[in-house]
């Protein structure tokens, strides 16, 4: 049986995690390298404050997930991060919810876990990296067909297509 215990602040965290290393201007950057800006990240998602070692364990996690995600390490990778997680239900008025425990592990490390697993399990496949080579991002794709290949039409996708047009029309030159 699948349980999704994950919503959709929880996938926010999951998407911006990822996103967090990206490449401006072909460099590769990282976002949360500075322990003042990871710290204000984590309370932007109210995670509140984190230790030094569950920041380098959100650090693993974030190289472990992308990998996962672009389909370079299996999903047991993560087991790891999850030894001292647990969920416990609860039945309230308006139905069942979940209390995660973290026992020392990075809350955020085990949100972004649980809202993977939520998009595999209610969306799968549209959780993927960008299909620009290039380009180090992440999308959920949302659209109906699930035909999204980019991160953002406006930058990647109009990229890749200029890309391509240039591609078909250099051999060709006007008289």
């Amino acid at each position: 049986m699948d349980i999704v215990a994950a919503g959709p602040a929880d996938e926010a965290l999951l998407l911006e995690l990822l996103n967090s290393t990206p490449v401006i201007d072909g460099v590769a950057r990282d976002e949360l390298d500075d322990p003042a800006r990871a710290q204000a990240w984590l309370d932007s998602h109210g995670v509140g404050p984190a230790t030094e070692q569950q920041l380098r364990e959100l650090f693993d996690l974030r190289a472990a997930l992308q990998d996962v995600v672009r389909g370079d390490r299996s999903p047991q990778e993560l087991q790891p991060f999850l030894d001292d997680v647990g969920l416990s239900p609860a039945l309230e008025e308006h139905g069942l919810t979940w209390t995660l425990t973290t026992h020392g592990t990075s809350a955020a490390a085990a949100r972004a876990i649980l809202a993977w697993d939520a998009l595999r399990i209610s969306s799968p496949g549209r959780l993927r990296p960008c299909a620009n080579p290039e380009c180090r991002l992440f999308l959920i794709d949302r659209s109906k067909p699930n035909t999204a290949r980019w991160c953002s039409m406006a930058i990647c996708g109009n990229r890749m297509k200029a890309r391509r047009h240039y591609q078909r029309t250099k051999g060709t030159t006007s008289e």
